[in-house]
């Protein structure tokens, strides 16, 4: 098992102990998985689908530290509300 610490938003705000890929795995080379893209009846693009490795479990994670939520009045869009100017 090599762990590494990763922060996340979902199940829970937080810092996680996390399982990574093997770096040598000859299957996935390291990645933790496969992607591949696929078509639909009439040979244009649909997507991409991701099939993971068997030398990695993502569903291995531990919450080492909760993260706060922001305060609601940080939240909040700023004063005078977002500028449409491009940013150059």
């Amino acid at each position: 098992m090599r762990l590494r610490i990763q922060r996340a938003i979902c199940p829970h705000r937080g810092l996680y102990l996390t399982d990574t890929p093997r770096p040598d795995c000859s299957a996935c080379e390291g990645n933790g998985g496969t992607s591949y893209d696929y078509g639909d009846h009439n040979g244009e693009y649909a997507g991409t689908e991701w099939e993971p490795c068997a030398c990695w479990d993502n569903s291995r994670c531990w919450l080492l530290l909760p993260l706060p939520r922001l305060p609601r009045a940080l939240r909040r869009t700023p004063p005078g509300g977002y500028s449409d100017e491009p940013p150059f």
